[in-house]
């Protein structure tokens, strides 16, 4: 007996959750399975999209590979538009061909809406929902300086977020009073409002655009309603979305008056062979913009197909917590009181840029709603509340209020039931959690395995940690936080240890606090923490085992077994002759050059003999190591500042090359990233930094815990309007609190995220000096200062030291490496391609 053959319809995030649901269950194996995508790549996670214009590629957001679908048998069909569905014959039509459907699923999702204005063709304007919308946004970049959003809602501002990467001067225009009219009200709209601009995004609201021509400065001119106008370079329509209902229309399924698949509580269209799930379904007259109603679609309709009578749909929760432009903003429920009879709760502080509206039941005793603009710390607990239906508590003021003023501890896993939705992403409730565990899962990597919780937005991973830590310790299990098997302490207890007994070698120890003799992750995170406390040469005859291949060389090994050489260019200025030095050496040498984001030269290409040459060179022309091998201090950035800007308020370069000078030498679990514009225009993107620093007229403003890479995070504003010593004294407990606290390779942006009361807490220690440790960490980081040396002018310096760098235990010193070099590189490159 043949299979039956189930079509879907779309390649997105939808569509390929429902088959990672419907391929793992029984029916799968009694149909042939074809997918049809219309972009040319595999399904991808629009949720981070934005992460593309910070390094990412497709491929480090791929839900899948090619792999992933001929190993469950998919046929995938990409870059294939259906244009035709014939009901009657249940085929669908593509320009390569008909195929012949049992079951056919709609998973196409939504398009940009783009309004009706005189002009929206020119090849400047753009929709922002495609990662070749994206391409095409960077390229028209190119030259461009300013750039518009039309539409101030959740992807608005994070296009505006994109342009302003891409090093434009970004501008929102939105239709409404304010920003995110369905999710804020007027005073948290008026607040994200401020903090945005203050980031250097200008707003403007209440803005009706009636045609967009060519700019008299610019490439293009909006022309708005009120007779202002506004020219920019480039502009992104991000106005909403509209369900893609193309083909529902054309075979005449039912369709909602203003777009929209009809579905029933089992995601089928009128004809019972069609089913609809995610953007371009209409379910009780609702479309759901969100990913997560759309995974609970798909999970449905293919319980549905199992056999699984019971199983329905029934709507989904809305709530939403982000990061926009750095500016924290969650919505939570009935977000507006239309309940009848619904009260609210408000708090503002103005100062500290926090705005928390709470929406509760006529009786005082149930949360419905609620808004929070620049604090998501209590979002968690408040989602709760909500979802759950737990009664508030008899002063439910307490849950926004600061703790400062008799605001209550965030909400234990305890007071959850087991039905509390934890990831609404992939639907895991505490219950689910709590089966893993009973099953075997014994530590969070295991937990988020089995249940797939905290693999989607990431919303929930610091509420899933409490939850699974807690359930594990009720169950006897005690929760390592063990740096390895070596040692039974974290890297905070590692420290403290060597601290205090002024231990200063690996051997000492692992003799008195560990057990047999280390592996590669005990060895290298001990040798950092000894580094940070005494601060001795890493290629001391001690150290130089604990080192990963990098710090042993203090160079980057890159794929062809040559070596980096990145000298330090403090706040990115350099003179003439250093940069004539540099490009000398790059030709004497023959090294591939490049000018990195961290506004420094690297120089690629040197073999492992040559590394002290040429570091002698450089070290003879005034450069020192830029640590790029090292977990410690890489660029401070920095744009020019009031020395050449007009908009520059500040010495941007100054505090740049100053700090950079002065935390150089800091070693620390992770690599550290800074930056200080001289303006709120911030054109050295602090924001994205570890430490950042944006000039003010009144000071400086310190932001803390951002980053780049794989999952880039906003830093979070710390503290306003420093002086010169206030802002250097404030960094120094900053940094020196995540060196002696955070856990091996972790981030700032982690370290914080998974601290017990988060940023708040930080500020006490730091700002208040609540546990009374300030000035030790400042003279600990003073120590640190006033002890530097630049590692690769010590070990040039030292015969012993230089001989690490030989690449056979008998080469000759190289006499005149000018006259030599020709010569002995020809000959030694076949030896080293053998290799």
């Amino acid at each position: 007996m043949s299979n039956k053959t189930l079509i879907v319809i779309g390649n997105g995030m939808v569509g390929h959750h429902f088959l990672e649901q419907f391929v793992a269950s029984p029916a799968a194996a009694g149909f042939d399975i074809i997918v049809f995508g219309e972009e040319k790549q595999l399904a991808y996670d629009r949720v981070h999209l934005s992460e593309y214009f910070s390094g990412s590629t497709h491929a480090d957001l791929a839900m899948a590979t090619a792999d992933w679908y001929s190993d469950n048998r998919i046929d995938l069909h990409l870059n294939e538009l259906v244009t035709a569905v014939d009901r009657e014959n249940r085929t669908v039509t593509t320009h390569k061909g008909t195929y012949r459907y049992d079951e056919l699923v709609l998973a196409t999702g939504s398009y940009p809406f783009v309004p009706p204005i005189e002009g929206r063709e020119n090849p400047n304007c753009f929709v922002y929902r495609t990662l070749d919308d994206l391409d095409a946004i960077r390229a028209c970049s190119d030259g461009a300086s300013t750039g518009v959003v039309v539409g101030g809602g959740l992807l608005g501002l994070e296009a505006a977020n994109a342009l302003k990467s891409l090093g434009l001067d970004a501008h929102v225009v939105e239709f409404a009073p304010r920003l995110m009219p369905v999710q804020l009200d007027g005073d948290g709209g008026a607040l994200l409002r401020r903090k945005i601009e203050e980031l250097g995004v200008q707003v403007h609201s209440e803005k009706a655009t009636t045609a967009i021509v060519d700019g008299e400065e610019s490439r293009l001119r909006m022309n708005f309603g009120d007779d202002t106008h506004l020219e920019t370079d480039l502009i992104v329509f991000s106005a909403g979305i509209r369900p893609q209902d193309t083909l529902a229309r054309s075979c005449e399924l039912e369709t909602g008056e203003r777009g929209g698949i009809i579905v029933n509580n089992q995601c089928t269209t009128s004809d019972p062979h069609i089913h609809a799930i995610g953007e371009c379904a209409l379910w009780n007259q609702q479309i759901f913009g969100l990913v997560a109603p759309g995974y609970t679609m798909a999970r449905t309709l293919s319980a549905i197909l199992n056999g699984d009578s019971d199983a329905a749909f029934t709507g989904a929760d809305m709530s939403t917590k982000l990061k926009l432009l750095g500016v924290d903003v969650g919505s939570i429920g009935d977000a507006h009181a239309r309940t009848p009879g619904a009260r609210n709760i408000r708090f503002s502080d103005e100062n500290a840029g926090h705005y928390r509206r709470m929406v509760i039941s006529a009786d005082g005793k149930k949360l419905l709603g609620a808004i929070l603009v620049g604090d998501n710390s209590h979002y968690d607990t408040l989602l709760q509340y909500a979802l759950n239906g737990i009664d508030l508590p008899d002063n439910p003021e307490s849950l926004i209020l600061p703790e400062s003023q008799g605001g209550a501890p965030a909400l234990g896993p305890d007071a959850l039931p087991d039905t509390a939705q934890i990831c609404s992403c992939h639907n895991v409730s505490k219950g689910d959690i709590c089966g893993a565990i009973d099953a075997g899962c014994c530590d969070l990597g295991a937990v988020k395995g089995e249940t797939r919780a905290s693999t989607g937005c990431g919303g929930c991973t610091a509420l899933l940690k409490t939850v699974v830590d807690s359930e594990l310790e009720k169950r006897g299990v005690e929760v390592s936080r063990d740096l390895c098997e070596h040692f039974a302490y974290s890297r905070q207890d590692l420290f403290n240890i060597v601290k205090v007994n002024g231990i200063r070698t690996f051997r000492t120890l692992i003799q008195q606090h560990g057990r047999g003799h280390g592996c590669d992750i005990c060895k290298p995170a001990v040798a950092s923490i000894l580094a940070t406390c005494w601060n001795e040469h890493i290629l001391t005859t001690d150290h130089v085992p604990l080192q990963d291949t990098n710090d042993t060389f203090m160079a980057n090994m890159q794929k062809n077994g040559t070596y980096s050489i990145v000298p330090r260019v403090p706040g990115g200025e350099i003179t003439p002759d250093k940069l004539i030095v540099l490009g000398e050496v790059a030709r004497e040498y023959n090294l591939y050059t490049k000018i990195t984001g961290g506004q420094r030269v690297d120089l690629f290409g040197a073999t492992l003999s040559e590394l002290p040459e040429i570091w002698e060179k450089l070290i003879a022309a005034g450069f020192e190591t830029g640590h790029a091998y090292g977990k410690s201090l890489r660029t401070v950035k920095s744009c020019v500042g009031n020395s050449w800007c007009r908009y520059g308020v500040q010495d941007s370069v100054g505090m740049a090359i100053f700090l950079e000078h002065r935390y150089k030498g800091l070693r620390s679990p992770h690599k550290l990233k800074m930056a200080v514009s001289g303006c709120t225009r911030e054109c050295a993107e602090a924001q994205s930094k570890d430490i950042g620093v944006i000039a003010t007229e009144n000071g400086w403003n310190l932001y803390v815990c951002g980053n780049g890479g794989m999952r880039p995070r906003h830093a979070d504003l710390f503290a306003t309007d420093l002086s010169d010593e206030g802002l250097i004294s404030t960094i120094d407990r900053v940094l020196m609190f995540y060196v002696r606290t955070a856990d091996r390779l972790q981030r700032t942006s982690v370290w914080m995220e998974n601290m017990e009361g988060g940023l708040a807490y930080l500020k006490k220690v730091v700002l208040e000096d609540s546990l009374g440790i300030g000035e030790e960490l400042e003279q600990h980081m003073a120590d640190i200062v006033s002890t530097y040396q630049c590692e690769w002018k010590t070990a040039v310096e030292d015969p012993e030291k230089r001989k690490r760098f030989r690449e056979f235990v008998n080469a000759p010193e190289k006499k005149d490496p000018v006259q030599q070099w020709t010569t002995e590189r020809d000959q030694r490159r076949p030896l080293l391609e053998s290799v």
